[in-house]
């Protein structure tokens, strides 16, 4: 059926066809069809992680619900957990279109949409407003016009905002479609933007007695140097959990083919190897920390692989645009019983 729907969506703008698919699905979400669109499943068993119980280990990345606009009818396919964002202090356009490019043939995705999104705000508003009873993650990053420099002064401020109304929020330092936001990796600038954020991340814990996890997610193309320079700085300040990974801006496995030249970030299968190769080395550099991994999950078989890798949990994103929501349950039940280390 998903298949069907697909061909035809593929022949439309992809910012186009992932407009009409998000309203399609609200319009099917209010009249309680959502359950029959693909094999979505909820294991009865919860999994802890961070002081969460998430009903099961599967995701929506942030990207594909910027402003948390779609939140119930997205959580009703079977999520255990769905992250909204990247969100930013101000509104903004993001970059001119287009901006969005399918890659059809390895089954990827390259986007430059540069955080567009309506606000935190705004998105905070539909968050408090959705029924949604999963776990809620906020992404927040740095509007365009605000210098590198003064990064800290947008994330505080959507730390602020959004604290109230999420179960954890996600640090966004990788994004390669912001310029110079992925210096924020690396050294003092990693150093004192976590500090400041988790300084005002304990102070609103203390001050609401509700403890909102902080994650950070990170690049993929970093060297095995800067993946050990970057988890020693999330120990060093306590940060609650890593997402490894966000896109690429590599072309190696789709050098040549159509829309390969856009420049922007590459997310979908051909992401696979690289991203699980930087959990695999987080994990073996923070054995306890929690891990969410992300990039090219396109089967039940790659989710697993990823929870072996030292994945806790795993995001879906490009796949879900792919496969449709029968990747949730084809994704729930692969991991369902994972150990989630390396072997």
């Amino acid at each position: 059926m998903y298949a069907l729907v697909r061909s035809l969506l593929f022949r439309l703008e992809p910012e186009t066809a992932h407009r009409l698919t998000l309203t399609a699905l609200d319009t099917a979400h209010r009249a309680r069809l959502t359950s029959m669109l693909g094999d979505a499943y909820v294991a009865s068993a919860s999994t802890e992680l961070m002081g969460l119980a998430f009903p099961n280990r599967v995701g929506l990345a942030a990207g594909l619900d910027k402003n948390a606009d779609h939140l119930d009818a997205l959580g009703a396919l079977g999520f255990g957990f769905v992250e909204v964002g990247t969100v930013t202090p101000k509104p903004q356009q993001g970059n001119p279109r287009p901006r969005l490019f399918r890659l059809a043939g390895p089954q990827a995705i390259i986007n430059r949409m540069g955080f567009n999104n309506a606000g935190v705000d705004h998105l905070v508003a539909n968050v408090r407003k959705s029924r949604y009873n999963g776990v809620i993650g906020i992404n927040i990053g740095k509007n365009l016009t605000t210098p590198v420099e003064r990064a800290v002064d947008d994330y505080v401020t959507c730390l602020r905002k959004a604290h109230g109304a999420a179960h954890y929020v996600t640090v966004n330092i990788s994004s390669p479609n912001t310029p110079g936001l992925r210096n924020l990796q690396f050294g003092d600038h990693l150093d004192g933007l976590l500090g400041a954020l988790k300084t005002e991340a304990s102070r609103l814990d203390a001050e609401t007695g509700r403890r909102v996890p902080l994650a950070v997610k990170i690049a993929p193309d970093m060297t095995r140097d800067e993946i050990a320079l970057v988890a020693e700085t999330l120990q060093a300040n306590d940060i609650d959990g890593v997402i490894a990974t966000n896109t690429t801006v590599s072309r190696e496995h789709v050098t040549g083919m159509p829309h390969a030249h856009e420049a922007g970030g590459l997310s979908g299968a051909p992401l696979f190897a690289s991203s699980t190769a930087v959990v695999r080395e987080l994990r073996r550099l923070l054995p306890t920390m929690p891990i969410i991994g992300a990039g090219g999950i396109d089967s039940g078989v790659r989710a697993s692989e990823k929870c072996q890798a030292g994945a806790d949990l795993v995001q879906l994103y490009t796949g879900f645009i792919y496969r449709g929501p029968e990747l949730i349950g084809e994704c729930v039940r692969a991991t369902q019983n994972d150990d989630r280390r390396p072997a």
